[in-house]
């Protein structure tokens, strides 16, 4: 397919984003004119207040919604002309709540049945879960209930982070979980993924704003329009961004708790 041919390409795809949303015709857009661009290989952080139109951004690369008006486009090529299942297979995500599936735990790694058993132990491995899943009498083949509820949301979180090193694609997601995740769990997120997508290009919309201080650019979010498209420390040098501000009140509340 061309969309496979532009992913698979050796070269890391860019991502541009042209476009306005709204969720219904009698409703007002919820992002208006945004245009920007996520260059191939880069790690973007999103950030912006609640409503901002951060998740929307997202929705509209998964294809969940289309643009009302305008177009998304990976190395030129507008996703609306790709076969959902085509695109969606060469997108992953860490979505902000895991979900886990009613199965087994090979079948939570890889539904479709894509990857070897000693792939999805070496994925297990690297998000820290395969010495838990060794000591379970089925391994592979231990049940999982509905939601994961026999597991930690914190485990739960790794299992989502097994499956993307496993797929290993060149575009990656990472929603960040708010409150769910605790700290060693975020930070094991972190580590891993800059070991295993240091060449992907990596968009994580941010909920905590210290957690895109180490992105190539910072992309704000206001209002649905993108004002401030930047590197970290050139934001935060500008004392008078929005980001900066952002930063400031983060740092104010943090002291305070």
């Amino acid at each position: 397919s061309l969309l496979g041919s532009v992913l698979c390409h050796p070269q890391l795809p860019s991502l541009t984003f042209f476009m306005q949303v709204k969720y219904a015709p009698q409703l007002p857009f919820v992002l208006k004119g945004l245009t920007v661009t996520f260059p191939g290989g880069m790690k973007t952080g999103i950030v912006g207040r609640t409503g901002s139109g951060k998740s929307t951004l997202i929705q509209a690369l998964f294809r969940i919604m289309d643009p009302t008006i305008g177009q998304i486009t990976v190395d030129g090529v507008d996703i609306c002309t790709i076969g959902l299942h085509d695109l969606r297979s060469r997108l992953s995500i860490i979505p902000q709540d895991p979900t886990m599936f009613d199965g087994t735990v090979r079948h939570n790694l890889d539904p479709l049945g894509e990857y070897t058993d000693n792939q999805i132990w070496e994925a297990l491995d690297h998000c820290q879960l395969g010495d838990e899943v060794r000591r379970k009498e089925l391994k592979l083949d231990s049940p999982v209930v509905e939601n994961g509820e026999n597991w930690s949301v914190g485990q739960r979180q790794l299992v989502c982070l097994g499956r993307v090193i496993l797929r290993r694609t060149k575009i990656l997601v990472l929603d960040e979980a708010t409150a769910s995740v605790d700290t060693a769990t975020d930070n094991l997120i972190q580590k891993t993924l800059q070991q295993h997508f240091s060449g992907a290009t990596v968009i994580t919309i941010a909920h905590r704003i210290t957690s895109v201080l180490h992105s190539d650019i910072v992309l704000l979010l206001d209002n649905g329009m993108a004002v401030e498209h930047q590197t970290p420390a050139r934001l935060l040098e500008d004392k008078s961004s929005l980001f900066s501000k952002l930063v400031a009140e983060y740092t104010m509340r943090s002291t305070r708790t």
